[in-house]
């Protein structure tokens, strides 16, 4: 049996009130005293698994007002899910007790923009394939941000392991938009 620390609703409302804080506050400071580092020696609890883009304006533990250890984040360009991230979620939700998954996009995504306005060659194609299955003939890029977040929650939403932790342990996916031009986070599930 899973034990999760806190439930997938308590996350979602510590990840508002992080994000709100965020936009409200001109300057942050984050905790990295002796003390958190010691705290972090013994294990990991984070309350929420962060999948989201590789972009480097795109930083949950700042997005959420988060500190160190709060947040399991896994980034890759264009948050898309395949089996190197399935897997990270999964361990993050089954081995640490952490009951939210969100999937994090973002507006000006350059990943999501080559998908739908460009043909990009060698590796990044891999991803920007992966995100034309999600938004098909979406030119608008915060409609197509939007189907392509929505497309990576259903991915992870169809794993054998995730599906099971929703049904028996209250786990949950939410789908979510971070605006880079407000600072904001939009849930869109």
């Amino acid at each position: 049996m899973i034990d999760y620390k806190i439930t997938a609703e308590e996350a979602k409302a510590r990840l508002i009130r992080g994000n709100e804080t965020y936009v409200r506050e001109s300057s942050h400071n984050f905790d990295i005293s002796e003390n958190v580092l010691k705290s972090v020696l013994s294990g990991q609890n984070p309350y929420a698994i962060i999948v989201t883009c590789s972009d480097s304006r795109v930083v949950p533990e700042v997005i959420f007002s988060a500190g160190i250890g709060d947040l399991f984040v896994i980034r890759v360009a264009g948050n898309v899910i395949d089996s190197h991230q399935l897997g990270s979620i999964e361990y993050a939700a089954e081995h640490l007790g952490t009951g939210l998954i969100v999937v994090l996009g973002h507006t000006g995504c350059g990943a999501v923009n080559a998908a739908v306005h460009h043909e990009p060659e060698g590796y990044i194609k891999f991803i920007t394939d992966e995100i034309l299955k999600a938004v098909g003939d979406e030119k608008d890029d915060y409609k197509a941000c939007c189907l392509n977040v929505r497309h990576s929650c259903d991915i992870i939403e169809k794993s054998l392991s995730i599906r099971k932790d929703e049904r028996e342990y209250g786990l949950r996916v939410e789908a979510a938009v971070y605006c880079l031009d407000t600072g904001k986070v939009e849930f869109i599930s």
